[in-house]
């Protein structure tokens, strides 16, 4: 299929707005899609989309603009993908509004939306180039210029992006990796051992999960591992499965949840044993998504965050982000200002504690943007904590108050912070022990904190405090 633009959007005469009376034109000029159709349509940049389509002479392509406004006016009036089909179909306002009343036929179809997500979806995975945002981002410049916003005054926050997937417990998160690939197995005519054939059986999911309450869960999933291991030895033998994402999403789980033994078996590990627990496989539907304590609750799935431009005639969304939910609001400010350019003076973003922190603050400077953070996310860190000292990138603790440097330090992506180990006798006779309360385990100490505690902490004391140095 050919790129062509869209570039014919002269009135014929078969256009269907020449049929109206003139109550219903004076009606539709008051409407929405009058509005969508002088402002919002003509800033839709379709060749950013060009490299989705084949550059040889064939059959040409339905108009991208139409597509990519029909996915807004589907996204702003809350269709559904068969709704916004049959709207464009019989109502004149979508028609007007995605400049489409001279066609003869309406050019979208119940497909049309669906491949052209798939498109862009598997341009983004080869490319890791979001084109949606791209022109999203390109026309927020446009339509800023027409509501009067200057990108000025801004606020940025995020919100948590359920993933559509159950929280699996352990047996049930390996019984369902196993039993998908048994099924791939056995579609593509692999034999499967007589001792596993039961997972490809109707119904043998609730008899092996809810029926068998006599063993206990840790019992089965220990007998469900062992034949994830009998199956992945079978798939490595035939090497005809490697490129299934069954097969990956079944060694990425043995790797996450399983440890090999000095004696050479395989064992679960313990909790405490769990590397980087926030991003191990949930559910095979959705592996990535990821899980995240925020704001007292638990949330599974992703995060998004928006950037908004505030002006005397309202707002726009001129920016928007989509990671995991353990992608911190830190980072999502980090990564908003390596994209800008220099801001005109006086301009500021607003955005709460969490995405505060020095590099951050020092980063909005060098764009001649103010960072104002407020409605910080706990209480007031205490002043010792102005004086530790962390790695530039924030993530591990270098010294504390005291001077004394861990013995070891982890990060841990899902809280933002470093988890530092000392040794006993130093935090023992440490004369800032009781206010900075570390957790004396039995052979050490292990210290919790944050970079950005740090920061307020040293926001918060005077400048003549002797921790701010």
């Amino acid at each position: 299929m050919a790129f062509v633009a869209n570039d014919n959007q002269q009135l014929e005469l078969t256009d269907s707005t020449l049929n109206l009376t003139q109550r219903e034109k004076r009606v539709l000029e008051i409407s929405w899609a009058k509005t969508f159709a002088e402002q919002v349509f003509p800033a839709i940049d379709e060749s950013i989309f060009s490299v989705l389509y084949s550059d040889k002479a064939s059959r040409p392509n339905t108009p991208v603009n139409v597509i990519v406004g029909a996915l807004i006016l589907k996204e702003a009036l809350g269709d559904t993908d068969d709704e916004l089909v049959e709207a464009l179909m019989f109502d004149i306002r979508y028609q007007y509004a995605l400049h489409t009343t001279s066609f003869e036929e309406q050019p979208l179809s119940d497909r049309t939306l669906s491949r052209f997500r798939a498109r862009v979806l598997a341009y983004e995975t080869e490319h890791d180039v979001d084109l949606i945002h791209e022109c999203v981002v390109k026309m927020v410049k446009e339509i800023s210029e027409f509501m009067n916003i200057s990108p000025g005054r801004q606020r940025m926050d995020s919100l948590m992006v359920a993933a559509n997937i159950r929280n699996l417990s352990l047996l049930e998160l390996f019984y369902t990796c196993v039993a998908n690939l048994a099924k791939i197995m056995n579609q593509r005519e692999v034999l499967l051992p007589k001792e596993q054939h039961h997972y490809i059986e109707k119904d043998d999911y609730n008899r092996f999960i809810y029926h068998q309450r006599e063993v206990d869960a840790a019992e089965r999933t220990v007998v469900v591992m062992h034949d994830a291991e009998k199956l992945i030895g079978l798939c490595d033998k035939t090497g005809d499965l490697d490129d299934t994402s069954e097969y990956q999403l079944l060694i990425r789980l043995l790797k996450e949840r399983t440890v090999m033994d000095d004696d050479g078996g395989r064992r679960l590990r313990k909790k405490e044993e769990i590397q980087n627990s926030s991003e191990v496989l949930l559910n095979p539907s959705d592996p990535d998504a990821t899980f995240r304590y925020k704001a007292g609750g638990k949330n599974l799935g992703y995060v998004g965050n928006v950037v908004e431009s505030v002006g005397a005639n309202g707002s726009l969304i001129t920016d928007y982000a989509y990671e995991k939910n353990i992608y911190t609001d830190n980072q999502f400010m980090k990564d908003y200002l390596e994209r800008q350019d220099t801001f005109d003076d006086g301009s500021f973003i607003v955005a709460d504690g969490a995405y505060s922190g020095e590099a951050n603050i020092k980063a909005a400077e060098s764009h001649n943007l103010k960072l104002v953070t407020t409605n910080f996310t706990s209480r007031k860190p205490d002043e010792i904590y102005a004086g530790f000292r962390f790695t530039e990138d924030g993530h591990f603790l270098i010294e504390c108050i005291n001077g004394c440097k861990p013995e070891e330090c982890t990060y841990d992506p899902g809280n933002d912070h470093s988890v530092a180990y000392f040794k006993t006798k130093e935090c023992d006779t440490c004369p800032y022990k009781d206010r900075c309360q570390p957790r004396f385990l039995k052979t050490r100490v292990r210290k919790e904190v944050s970079w950005k505690a740090v920061g307020r902490a040293k926001r918060g004391c005077k400048k003549s405090c002797v921790y701010g140095k």
